[in-house]
């Protein structure tokens, strides 16, 4: 009984920190509780059975198949438990999801015992997590005459594991909590630097906000026991920066409902709400747990008698509150009338938004995931018996006009359409599903994939998925106890499921850390793919992409698919020349703040920018994508010349290569296949008889932005106005000031060169910053510390060829070692130059840190509070963001520089150029050439 004897010195051990037992996913420690079940003496035996019936893990997990085959003998009657009757026997396999629980109960519906088998026939009617073998026995049984076949997939194809279920109540009322004004991030839900703890919902669950915050929540709660606590961003957006699954968990975690009695510390349906509704791929993940998200608009801006907005002194419209949701009011859902009404009975907003007839599907079921499997059940089901399935689920909204032309999004997502009834094109709003072409899963999320895979019952990839990749970059910097524990357990998970895998499980070839966009970026070799990935920055320059949640990327990667509407597009394109001295992320930057200027409002928001980039090839044009995810943008996609796009892919072709060459292939041949995938592109571009992906002249866009280059004519840093009198406004991405605003008067504590932001020419320019100060004065002298990870080990490998490593080691106090990773994060830095492991570093936020209260300046994406660089009790932590060259030479200050002393320190360096493609010629293949 060693198991049990170790499962109960680590529940004595969470008692200490206010935690119950941690769920069971071992299956031998299962096997141990049987034991003691079965020994009716046993003084353990009823704390074991409790750990049976309701801390077992469901699904496919070792634990759930042991209790499954359990479960099946005590149904059989071949066991017999007091406690567990074989109707109580049916009723946990009901729970149990799917695997080895849908296995036992075919063997049971499909064997002789007619009185047993209708009992499970009845259970496997309310399931919906079958997979081809499932259905393929189903189907021989049917075929030969079986009736109770026959009968499982009469209900299947009338979807009655859907229509059985309870409506969605028409009053929902709700108490709410306000838990920050302006945007909250998921970090605030479910900070960066807890991630080893998300597979742990209980303990993760105690870091989401503040335990005051966890408090005051259970107090409304109590006072409120008939509603639902709503939480709410106060004049912000709900739910951006990072797509965290655990973010979700967390808030259903405090505020949810238990999704079953059987399963701890997993609940559905939370009710978030923000002034300006949910950030797109948050949103997507309430859809997951059937949530609500809400788009309240209880501020408005205040406008003049010409109806145009009224500014305050700094520039910026001055808001007007409609209503109060100040934390405590009660408020009503109505589902039905699909608005919020106050206490009494008052109409405040509109929130139809909220209740589309997919959402409320999903509210129904208890998740998307049900759904998705519901119908792809029913349509297997009516094929098999030769009938027409009914129409049982919302029609999927099909919007055509003919003669419309496509904007490149809906291109892409009417290439890859599955099931579509219209004969036209889909435009922009239509539901779609769509076949996923590459999936990515990053380490601090995998954990919770895995789990979801398990909980839905998937055991291998799905053979339409051209290729999957499992990053080792969020974990990369600090190889702790944590990590140790954690990440080769997920590495071979997924290396077994049918995903490449950053480390080999069978240590054959060296562990890769490379930061997971831009592996996602080389290995996506097609501009018609569409790409899902466990992050919000899974933003390619080739194809579409879109950053999931955890639950969203399995789904992909379980079924090839993913579900959602069109979005509606901007069209983004540049006009005059890029001075001399200026860097391409300078354009980006200036690309969110003229966009603010022209609309007013952010109209990239939930939206698929288009961006006519023609010139730059895939490393460099990521820095334009994945900045999207700060301009709050749903996804973005580059337009790109012919040739430019060729050697994109050629570089992606090299890259994929050296995977090859390090020993990351497959027993599938996945990374060949995309190396084949890209020669077969290649040649359709060479040819004309398939030109680089282009929109139609009369597409149709929300809105177009002309970036003008003439007017950057200064280094542009977005600030997170840390001190900014309105709460609302600090830590947003909007805020972008030239360089010499500072007046080279802000002190600089640390930079930070690195994250998925940078490619191999910021690399360089650090070497050749370096290398031409030193002429200059003989010697370079750091006044703040310079933190530099590259993104992947190919750039240092490259970099070592060209003599570039060499002058970054010369500076460096510190040089990563593989064979002897730091064991613990950094807490002080001295003034030099840190050469850390390829990967995120301290743009995660989950292992390495600035020191607190310190005003860093980094290349990252992320200036959210907490996030690079905590507050101390003197002083706001402040992460500001800017080019690779700003940052560099600020760390050299020790504080930002003026504009001649950044012109003077950048001349004859080749700083990331770009340049609006030429005019079209006569001759072209396609609309960029």
């Amino acid at each position: 009984m060693s198991l049990y004897t170790d499962y109960l010195t680590e529940i004595e051990t969470r008692k200490t920190e206010g935690l119950h037992p941690k769920p069971i996913d071992d299956g031998a420690l299962v096997a141990e509780l049987i034991s003691l079940i079965e020994d009716e003496g046993n003084e353990q035996r009823k704390d074991a059975l409790n750990f049976f019936i309701y801390n077992t893990l469901p699904g496919t997990t070792p634990a759930a198949e042991v209790k499954a085959k359990f479960l099946k003998k005590i149904a059989l009657g071949e066991v017999a438990v007091a406690e567990i009757t074989p109707d109580f026997a049916f009723e946990l396999l009901s729970h149990m999801k799917g695997g080895p629980s849908v296995e036992v109960l075919l063997d049971i519906a499909l064997g002789d015992d007619a009185g047993l088998a209708a009992k499970a026939a009845d259970v496997l009617k309310t399931q919906v997590f079958l997979y081809e073998a499932d259905t393929d026995r189903l189907k021989a049984a049917y075929e030969a005459g079986n009736a109770v076949a026959k009968e499982i997939l009469e209900s299947y194809a009338k979807a009655e594991f859907f229509t059985k279920l309870p409506e969605v109540e028409e009053e929902i009322k709700v108490v709410t909590y306000i838990a920050a004004e302006g945007d909250i991030s998921t970090d605030l839900l479910s900070p960066g630097n807890q991630a080893h703890s998300r597979s742990d919902r209980e303990l993760h669950g105690k870091c989401m906000i503040t335990p005051e915050a966890q408090a005051e929540i259970q107090e409304l709660q109590k006072a409120n026991p008939d509603a639902r606590v709503m939480l709410i961003a106060e004049k912000g957006t709900m739910g951006v920066g990072s797509s965290r699954m655990s973010g979700v968990n967390n808030v259903a975690l405090w505020t949810g409902k238990q999704a079953s009695p059987y399963v701890p510390f997993v609940n559905i349906a939370p009710v978030v709400a923000g002034t300006n509704g949910i950030s797109p791929i948050f949103l997507t993940t309430v859809g997951v747990t059937g949530g609500i998200g809400l788009d309240l608009k209880n501020w408005v801006k205040k406008v003049d008698a010409d109806g145009k907005p009224v500014l305050d002194e700094n520039g910026d419209p001055i808001l007007e509150k409609t209503y109060s949701v100040e934390t405590g009011k009660v408020l009503t859902i109505n589902s039905k009338t699909k608005k919020l009404y106050d206490a009494e009975g008052t109409e405040l907003a509109d929130v139809s938004s909220a209740f589309t007839p997919q959402k409320v599907e999903f509210m129904k079921a208890g998740g998307s995931y049900a759904v998705v499997f519901g119908k792809k059940l029913q349509t297997i089901a009516a094929e098999t018996l030769g009938v027409e399935a009914p129409l049982v689920f919302a029609p999927s909204k099909e919007i055509t006009k003919e003669g419309q032309g496509l904007t490149a999004v809906e291109k892409i997502f009417n290439c890859n359409a599955v099931g579509v009834l219209a004969k036209e094109p889909l435009l922009a709003g239509s539901d779609v599903r769509v076949k996923v072409n590459i999936v990515g899963s990053q380490d601090t999320t995998g954990l919770m994939t895995s789990q979801e895979l398990e909980a839905m019952a998937a055991t291998v990839i799905s053979p339409s998925v051209d290729g999957a990749y499992q990053s080792g970059c969020h974990t990369a910097s600090v190889w702790d106890k944590k990590a140790q524990a954690n990440i080769p357990k997920l590495m071979s998970f997924m290396n077994k499921f049918g995903l490449i895998t950053a480390r080999d499980p069978k240590d054959h070839y060296h562990a890769m850390t490379d930061v997971i966009h831009k592996v996602l970026n080389d290995i996506t070799v097609d501009d018609w793919d569409i790409i899902v990935g466990g992050d919000s920055h899974t933003r390619m320059s080739k194809g579409v992409a879109f950053g999931a949640d955890s639950g969203t990327v399995a789904l992909a990667l379980a079924t090839g698919e993913a579900t959602m509407p069109i979005p509606e597009s901007v069209k983004v394109t540049f006009k005059g020349e890029m001075k001399d001295y200026m860097d391409f992320r300078d354009v980006v930057h200036a690309t969110q703040a003229q966009m603010l200027k022209q609309c007013g409002d952010n109209v990239f928001q939930g939206r698929v920018i288009e961006v006519h980039i023609g010139t730059l090839l895939a490393d460099q044009a990521f820095t334009f994508t994945d900045w999207t995810a700060e301009m709050k943008a749903k996804a973005s996609i580059c337009i790109s010349n012919d040739d430019t796009l060729i050697g994109s892919l050629e570089l992606a072709k090299s890259r994929i290569q050296v995977m090859i060459d390090k020993g990351m292939e497959n027993e599938a041949g996945t990374l060949q296949g995309l190396i084949d995938k890209a020669d077969k592109r290649i040649a359709e571009i060479s040819s004309g008889a398939k030109p680089a992906l282009t929109p139609d002249a009369g597409a149709t866009y929300f809105a177009e932005v002309e970036v003008d280059l003439d007017l950057i004519d200064e280094p542009m840093i977005a600030d997170p106005d840390v001190n900014n009198a309105d709460v609302s406004k600090r830590y947003t991405h909007d805020t972008i000031r030239p360089v010499s605003y500072y007046g080279a008067e802000k002190k600089v504590d640390l930079g930070f060169v690195g994250s998925c932001m940078v490619h191999k020419g910021d690399m360089k320019i650090v070497a050749q910053m370096l290398k031409n100060l030193e002429k200059e004065t003989g010697k370079v002298e750091f006044k703040a510390p310079l933190v530099v990870a590259a993104p992947t080990y190919n750039i240092i490998d490259e970099l070592k060829e060209e003599g570039d490593w060499e002058v970054l080691q010369k500076y460096s106090g510190f040089e990563f070692d593989d064979l002897f990773p730091k064991a613990q994060a950094r807490t002080e830095y001295e003034n030099t130059l840190y050469l850390e492991r390829p990967g995120c570093n301290l743009c995660m936020g989950n292992q390495e840190k600035a020191e607190k209260g310190d005003t860093v300046l980094a290349t990252s994406t992320r200036l959210f509070q907490g996030r690079v660089v905590e507050d101390s009790d003197e002083k706001k932590g402040e992460s500001l963001l800017a080019s690779t060259p700003v940052v560099v030479l600020s760390a050299i200050l020790g504080r930002t520089p003026t504009l001649d002393e950044y012109k003077h320190a950048v001349e004859g360096i080749d700083l990331t150029k770009f340049a609006p493609p030429l005019q079209v010629p006569a001759t072209a293949k396609s609309a960029h050439f």
